[in-house]
């Protein structure tokens, strides 16, 4: 009957690169989007309910927050619950 065909291997799929300007509008207010940024990669929190308005206590989306975190109370392993879906480029 032939030969079986080889398994399928998951193919990485480079991210989309965005700017700061780019990511500066999805901020919540002039589009729906809730971008941030955190170590060169973009993570959409639109969905978030800590992020409603595009505000997350004293900290703004549509920016790198990188070095804001260690103003937070959490460590960067907040960033684990989501998925990226961008880079950040200058």
């Amino acid at each position: 009957m032939g030969n079986p065909a080889p398994p399928l291997t998951p193919v990485a799929t480079p991210l989309p690169e965005y700017t700061r300007n780019q990511l500066a509008l999805r901020n919540g207010q002039d589009r729906e989007e809730i971008w941030v940024a955190y170590k060169g990669h973009i993570y959409d929190m639109t969905h978030s309910r800590l992020w409603r308005f595009g505000k997350h206590y004293q900290h703004w989306s549509g920016q790198d927050l990188t070095a804001e975190l260690k103003d937070a109370p959490h460590t960067e392993k907040v960033f684990e619950r989501f998925f990226p879906i961008g880079k950040l480029v200058d």
